[in-house]
């Protein structure tokens, strides 16, 4: 998921959509999935029981998230194009 969202991010930064998702969505998101590696890595000589359900459900959100900005990054590259085009510079 968070390979999925680097390369969202990086998309999204290179057109110029009239909402910033890269701030409003993806960068939190990057910042949840991180911590979730850190935990899983931290977790991994220790028995995770009750845990493992809330990291289902936290890689549920992600995925629906991740399809959700999928949808919305085709959405953002057709208005692109009938604006005029992705962004001439990367100064936002």
């Amino acid at each position: 998921m968070r390979e999925s969202l680097e390369r969202l991010k990086g998309e999204l930064d290179h057109l110029s959509p009239k909402t910033n998702w890269t701030k409003l969505r993806v960068d939190p998101l990057l910042v949840h999935a991180r911590r979730l590696e850190q935990l899983l890595d931290s977790a991994k000589s220790t028995r995770l029981t009750k845990g493992v359900t809330m990291f289902h459900s936290d890689l549920v959100y992600l995925q629906e998230n991740v399809r959700a900005l999928e949808r919305i990054l085709k959405s953002e590259r057709i208005s692109a194009r009938s604006r005029g085009g992705f962004k001439k510079d990367d100064s936002r």
